[in-house]
């Protein structure tokens, strides 16, 4: 063997080395990855049969199902904290989580128990998804998509209302922050929501961050703890977390503050946390109430839901994050 090829073999040894060492050493999304890598971190999609895959650095972070033979109602599932910790219960439930409201409580969702004195919450009434108005459209720290969906009568026969829906993926310093912005409208008729504990933005979190089956807290601005102390309150926002594999995982929900009214919270120990704008009477607040919008006219309700990781075990500061929450959709 010649000089010129033992050099020329030392070298191509070395670039493999080389690149075998910068591929195990360079760090990806759920690894704990630094807040300055991570706000530039790719939001991307793959698109399955009735299904949304959302990833973030190329690692998973949730799926939109809009086509479900058993929950007749978009949803997401499996949604992931950016240490790649899940912070939603199990969809189906697995073993170690209870079995309770397995297919009303998925994930992350918003419905209603009365639309015109339909059921869409329990899946007595259907909300069909027409078309992605807008496609997934990724970038650095930054995804959207827009869809149309038709909530039906019971029977099915008709449509009661449309609802077109911006949803946004960002990476912000505190976490995944994922907004959700509905307009409703009817050309048919006029829209009543009732009033009832199910109604709004809800989410099921993992089991093991619960209070009930776990060692988490439900905790609202005021500092009010758990369902004892947060059900059937108002707040602008309130965090559901706790510690899972040795780090602190957690949820917020933050409506928007543009909404009609404020939210009183429908809190569980069992893991359900709901924003409900609607449920004057249910929950406990003051008379029956009923929030009419007018054949024509258009109404809005806006989200934020903070999903967060911290791998040193401290808490997120969520008053925080709601103040970037706030500048973020005044933008």
């Amino acid at each position: 063997m010649t000089r010129n090829s033992i050099f020329l073999k030392y070298i191509k040894t070395y670039i493999i080395c080389c690149v075998i060492a910068l591929s195990l050493a360079a760090p990806a999304f759920s690894q704990n990855v630094k807040k300055e890598d991570a706000a530039g971190a790719a939001v991307t999609f793959e698109q399955k049969p009735g299904t949304l895959n959302i990833l973030i650095g190329g690692q998973p972070f949730a799926s939109y199902v809009y086509e479900d033979e058993k929950i007749t109602r978009p949803y997401f599932a499996h949604v992931k904290s950016p240490c790649g910790i899940q912070v939603t219960r199990n969809y189906p439930p697995q073993e170690g989580d209870p079995k309770d409201h397995a297919t009303f409580h998925p994930g992350i969702w918003v419905s209603f128990g009365d639309i015109n004195g339909h059921d869409y919450w329990r899946l007595k009434a259907k909300v069909e998804h027409e078309m992605f108005v807008e496609q997934p459209k990724g970038g650095p720290g930054k995804g959207t998509f827009v869809v149309r969906n038709y909530y039906m009568s019971t029977d099915g026969k008709d449509r009661v209302l449309a609802e077109l829906v911006k949803y946004t993926i960002l990476v912000r310093p505190a976490g995944t922050l994922l907004l959700v912005n509905s307009t409703f409208s009817s050309d048919s008729g006029d829209i009543t929501f009732g009033d009832q504990e199910e109604m709004g933005l809800g989410v099921r979190v993992n089991t093991k961050f619960s209070v009930q089956y776990g060692k988490g807290h439900i905790t609202n601005a005021e500092g009010l703890k758990d369902g004892e102390g947060t059900w059937g309150k108002a707040s602008k926002w309130v965090d559901y977390s706790g510690p899972v594999d040795n780090q602190y995982v957690g949820v917020a929900i933050m409506p928007d503050p543009k909404n009609f009214r404020p939210s009183w919270f429908h809190t569980r120990d069992y893991g359900l946390m709901a924003a409900n704008a609607f449920g004057r009477e249910a929950m406990k607040k003051g008379e029956k109430s009923a929030e009419v919008i007018k054949k024509g006219q258009e109404f809005h309700l806006g989200y934020g839901v903070l999903i967060y990781c911290k791998p040193d075990a401290g808490k997120v500061n969520i008053e925080n994050a709601y103040q970037d929450y706030l500048k973020t959709i005044s933008k």
